[in-house]
């Protein structure tokens, strides 16, 4: 549902969203401190990425991170030498590569979730019933507006964020999203 739009109108809540933005952000790299091994911020993104799409290439993977295929190729050369990717000839064409989290990247990523989840939940503890009600269903409503800019699946928040993989929505595609530089 589009509505009219007043100049200013939505300053003072969009400030109110940038600044708990910012909030989580902090508390998302709480779920980073101390998690082995040390990944940084585009490593995860590329494990995330190759999360929602378990056997994606590396042009696709470029394409997702929005780098170039050399920089992703040395990327995934020092995933794949920690242990958290492996890469392999796809069945159908051994000319191109596939790539897939190992269970220990798995680990790394769920532990890291395990972690954010007890950061946010302490949060949330902390606020009254209704208010978490209220934010439950503000978040959904905003989740909804944005994936009207993002009609591929949802916004590229829902990839990055997600305790467990979303179901796609009506009209979804099984293309990754674009992950964000805040995974």
């Amino acid at each position: 549902m589009t509505r009219p739009r007043r100049s200013g109108a939505y300053e003072e809540p969009a400030a109110t969203l940038a600044a708990a933005a910012e909030l989580l952000a902090v508390l998302h790299a709480r779920g980073q401190d101390g998690v082995k091994p040390a990944v940084s911020p585009s490593q995860l993104r590329a494990l995330l990425a190759v999360e929602g799409a378990e056997g994606i290439n590396l042009r696709t993977l470029s394409d997702v991170l929005g780098s170039r295929p050399p920089s992703v190729t040395r990327l995934c050369d020092r995933l794949e030498a920690m242990g958290l990717l492996v890469r392999s000839p796809r069945p159908s064409s051994r000319r191109e590569v596939e790539l897939r989290l190992t269970p220990r990247g798995r680990a790394l990523l769920d532990e890291r979730r395990a972690i954010r989840m007890r950061e946010l939940s302490a949060v949330l503890g902390r606020m009254a019933p209704e208010a978490v009600d209220a934010l439950i269903a503000g978040l959904t409503a905003f989740r909804e507006a944005a994936a009207e800019s993002y009609p591929a699946g949802g916004p590229p928040a829902a990839t990055a964020t997600s305790a467990a993989p979303a179901a796609p929505g009506p009209g979804a595609t099984s293309a990754p999203a674009r992950v964000p530089d805040s995974a």
